[in-house]
C-alpha cells in the first residue's frame, strides 16, 4: 500500500523512484562547441564573441558569459579584428563571407553533424536536385543549411506542408532533415514525401544525429512506467523539446526545466515514479541539480536505465589545438 506524505505519492518504504534515463545530457558536438569557447577565452584572453547562443542552453551561456564570451545576433554587432566563433548549429555561406570581408579571427563551433548535412545540402543542389530540408522555421540550424542552397531549397515541416507541395514523380528531388528532430514525426513526413514524389533521392545516411536518436530511445524506454517526466534542458533546444513532446505521445505528463529550482511541489502530487532525462545541450550538472531538488520533496531511489554508451569524439578546430584535448567523458558534473 502506497502512502500519502506531505501531498506527495510515495512507496511503502517511503521512497518515490526516479527512472534515469541513459544516454542524457552533453553529446560530442555540444562537448567540442563550448571546449572551443573557453580554448579560445584562455588563448585570445576577453573577449570573445559568439555568434548566437554557444548552444541551446542558459546555464552554459550564461557561464560563459561570466567568463568574457560576448553572445551577438549579428557579425554587426562584433568589432573590427575581434575573434568570433561560430555556434553549434552552423551559419550560412553569407555569414561566412561577411567575416572574411570584415577579416574578423573565426572559429568554427558547427558541430559536424550539422556540417555534414551542408555539405550534402550543398552536393544536391550541385547536381540540380531540388532540396526538401524537413526542420523547423526559424532554428538557427535550418537558416545555415538552407542558406547553401537557397534557391534550391525547400522548408517543410510536417506531412501536411508535404501534400501541399505540387505533384511530381519525384525526379531531380531530395531530401535531408534538421539533426534534431524527433524521429517517429520525421518518419512520417518523409512516408509522405516518397508517397509524393516515389523518385526522391534519400540522404547518404540518416541525417537525424546519434545523441537525439539515443536520448529519445532512452525515454521511450521509461516512458510507459513514469507518471511525470522530467526534461532538462532550455526552452530553445529543438532535441529538448521534442524529448518533452514525445513523453507526451507517451500518456505521461512532462515538463522541461532548466533547473531543480523549476520544479513545482504540486507537480508531485500523485506521483510515485519520476521519469528524468536531459537534452543534449544540458550539462550533467543540472541533472544532480534536478535529483538533489527532488530529495528535498522526499526520499528518492534512483535506477539508471541506459540503453547504449556513447563514445563518439570531434576533434577540435586547428584554431584551438594548442593544448591537449579533454577526454570526451572529461567535462566536470
Amino acid at each position: 500500500m502506497a502512502t500519502v506524505s506531505s501531498g506527495t505519492y510515495v512507496d511503502d518504504a517511503g521512497r518515490r523512484r526516479v527512472l534515469l534515463a541513459g544516454p542524457r545530457s552533453f553529446c560530442a558536438g555540444v562537448e567540442r562547441a563550448i571546449e572551443i569557447v573557453e580554448r579560445a577565452l584562455e588563448s585570445r584572453g576577453a573577449p570573445v564573441y559568439v555568434r548566437k547562443q554557444i548552444v541551446h542552453n542558459v546555464s552554459v551561456v550564461d557561464d560563459l558569459a561570466s567568463r568574457g564570451a560576448v553572445f551577438v545576433d549579428e557579425l554587426d554587432e562584433v568589432p573590427d579584428d575581434a575573434t568570433v566563433v561560430f555556434s553549434a548549429h552552423g551559419v550560412s555561406p553569407a555569414v561566412r563571407e561577411e567575416a572574411v570581408r570584415r577579416g574578423l579571427d573565426v572559429i568554427d563551433g558547427t558541430c559536424p553533424l550539422v556540417a555534414k548535412v551542408h555539405a550534402e545540402a550543398r552536393r544536391f543542389a550541385a547536381r540540380g536536385d531540388t532540396v526538401v530540408l524537413v526542420g523547423h522555421a526559424g532554428h538557427e540550424e535550418v537558416e545555415g543549411t538552407m542558406g547553401e542552397a537557397p534557391g534550391s531549397m525547400v522548408l517543410v515541416e510536417t506531412a501536411e506542408e508535404v501534400h501541399a507541395l505540387p505533384a511530381a514523380d519525384g525526379r531531380g528531388m531530395s531530401y535531408l532533415t534538421q539533426t534534431t528532430l524527433a524521429v517517429d514525426e520525421t518518419a512520417e513526413v518523409v512516408s509522405a514525401l516518397r508517397e509524393r514524389f516515389p523518385l526522391l533521392q534519400d540522404p547518404p545516411s540518416d541525417d537525424i544525429c546519434y545523441a537525439t536518436t539515443n536520448r529519445q530511445a532512452a525515454l521511450k524506454a521509461i516512458v510507459a512506467e513514469s507518471d511525470l517526466v522530467l526534461v532538462v534542458g532550455s526552452e530553445n533546444s529543438s532535441n529538448s523539446v521534442r524529448l518533452v513532446e514525445m513523453a507526451h505521445r507517451g500518456g505521461a505528463r512532462a515538463h522541461l526545466i532548466d533547473r531543480g529550482a523549476d520544479i513545482r511541489p504540486e507537480w508531485l502530487e500523485g506521483v510515485r515514479t519520476v521519469g528524468l532525462t536531459a537534452g543534449a545541450s544540458a550539462p550533467p550538472a543540472l541533472v544532480a541539480d534536478v535529483l538533489t531538488r527532488l530529495k528535498s520533496f522526499g526520499p528518492i531511489e534512483v535506477e539508471e536505465r541506459r540503453i547504449t554508451h556513447e563514445d563518439i569524439h570531434f576533434d577540435l578546430p586547428s584554431a584551438v589545438r594548442g593544448q591537449t584535448q579533454r577526454p570526451a567523458d572529461g567535462r566536470p558534473g
